[in-house]
């Protein structure tokens, strides 16, 4: 018989606290070793409990979800997912090394029983992340780098570690030709996904091809998302709209809840979000997003596969590779999950492996040699 997932659910609502540990108890794949009624009674906890994930509020009295991940993470590294209402620090507890979260469930019919099947998933394959363990404020770090455009500071991603440190001025980047044959970049994305994205996104200059991602994420988190990386990236980014034209300069986040596609329109590319089914068990899904672009787009674009579990993306970049598209997936070493890059790889659907850190390179390198 399986070794039981140790869970600790950390949450100052006692009504919800205790549905959800109820919930968890009854998956015999999970044993609640414990609870934590806010995040200083979590920190005290934590060293006694010794669990092997933990699911964590964001907002509670006193010390904030926010304030516990910056300070006990770095000491005391563990998964953790968050469980949030809509909230804008659901981001800054990701970059401060929270590897996944879930939206807590609204009162429309059905909505308990969905966020109870994602956070069992999520626990069950989370276990085995690799927190990210800062040493730094992220959102303060990338907004000083952004300040200042001759900046030397950047972020480096090793296993299980991402830091800032002073570095040696980095090589030009290749400018990309006005004649390059790159149409579309596509990028994919689901667990450790929002800081990965944006470690290869902030790099990139105002001047590039139109870009197109599909982050894992429920509806209302997305439009904050991207104007968290608008604020932070030389490109304008924002949540698609049915029939935004893709456009260089310009990001497009597919929107939570709705399956984003690549469209023709007229001599150039615009996207379809539409309502429909999960594909791959996901809504926006990647394999989508690929899909579309394997078909519209064919040769004149580039696949880039990042951190997520499960193998949503795989099966759409093999086929974006056979239409003649160049595809890139991130490394097992800097990933958070090592799920959807590693199904990528195993089916032949990448054309070379890179770290995090050097994403940005080969999609630049690519550029100019197009």
């Amino acid at each position: 018989m399986a070794q039981k997932i140790r869970v600790m659910v950390v949450d100052d609502s006692i009504v919800f606290r205790n549905w959800l540990i109820k919930n968890l108890q009854e998956d015999p794949r999970f044993e609640v070793i414990g609870y934590a009624v806010n995040a200083l009674d979590a920190k005290n906890k934590l060293p006694v409990l010794k669990p092997d994930i933990m699911t964590l509020d964001i907002e509670m009295p006193g010390m904030t979800g926010l304030q516990f991940l910056k300070e006990v993470l770095p000491v005391q590294p563990l998964p953790i997912i968050l469980v949030s209402s809509l909230n804008v620090q659901v981001f800054d507890a990701l970059a401060a090394g929270a590897v996944d979260f879930v939206r807590k469930p609204e009162s429309e019919p059905g909505a308990r029983d969905r966020f109870v099947r994602t956070l069992r998933s999520k626990l069950a394959i989370g276990k085995n992340a690799r927190p990210r363990i800062p040493s730094h404020d992220p959102a303060a770090m990338y907004s000083k780098a952004k300040a200042a455009s001759g900046s030397n500071i950047s972020p480096t991603g090793g296993p299980g570690l991402h830091q800032a440190h002073m570095a040696a001025p980095q090589a030009r980047m290749p400018v990309m030709a006005a004649s390059s044959n790159v149409d579309v970049i596509a990028i994919g994305a689901s667990t450790g996904g929002t800081e990965a994205i944006l470690e290869v996104v902030r790099h990139f200059p105002a001047k590039m091809p139109g870009i197109v991602i599909t982050q894992h994420m429920p509806a209302g988190f997305t439009s904050m998302y991207a104007e968290r990386l608008n604020r932070i990236c030389n490109l304008e980014v924002r949540e698609a709209k049915h029939g935004d034209k893709i456009q260089p300069g310009l990001v497009l986040l597919a929107p939570g809840g709705l399956q984003m596609r690549v469209v023709r329109m007229g001599s150039g590319y615009a996207v379809s979000c539409s309502d429909g089914e999960k594909v791959s068990g996901h809504k926006p899904s990647v394999d989508v997003l690929f899909d579309s672009v394997a078909a519209t787009v064919r040769s004149r674009a580039i696949g880039v596969i990042l951190t997520g579990m499960g193998a949503d993306g795989a099966a759409g970049m093999l086929r974006m590779k056979r239409a003649g598209a160049y595809t890139i997936g991130q490394d097992r070493e800097s990933c958070v999950v090592y799920g959807m890059p590693m199904e990528a790889f195993k089916i032949g659907a990448v054309c070379m492996q890179a770290p995090l850190n050097s994403i940005h390179h080969a999609v630049m390198g690519r550029l100019s040699k197009a």
